[in-house]
């Protein structure tokens, strides 16, 4: 028996919103890619401008916000993975910003 590999084409994302719950990528293919904000901590506790501030990279294969150090791909999208960043990673990104809102 013999099984053949079925090569899959990811489309390239073409735009980004991002809503008060809602992460909102449009695809070069046509569709739509809508998940919980909740998925993605650091969008989630960015602000409305930090979260407006995004860029494709890799000719539309991920998107990258500067400023909270995000990065998320088509590919995790399309397959459903949420952020793999762990707790202690996250906890400490959100005190590196407070820190930093307060001036300490």
């Amino acid at each position: 028996m013999s099984i053949s590999a079925i090569e899959i084409e990811i489309p390239l994302a073409q735009a980004v919103r991002v809503t008060q719950d809602s992460l909102h990528v449009d695809l070069a293919d046509g569709r739509t890619i809508s998940v919980p904000l909740a998925w993605y901590p650091r969008l989630l506790h960015a602000t409305a401008d930090e979260r407006k501030s995004w860029q494709l990279i890799g000719m539309g294969r991920g998107i990258h916000w500067e400023a909270i150090d995000e990065d998320i791909s088509v590919e995790g999208l399309l397959a459903g993975r949420a952020s793999g960043e762990s707790q202690t990673s996250l906890k400490k990104w959100l005190n590196s910003r407070s820190s930093g809102l307060t001036g300490a």
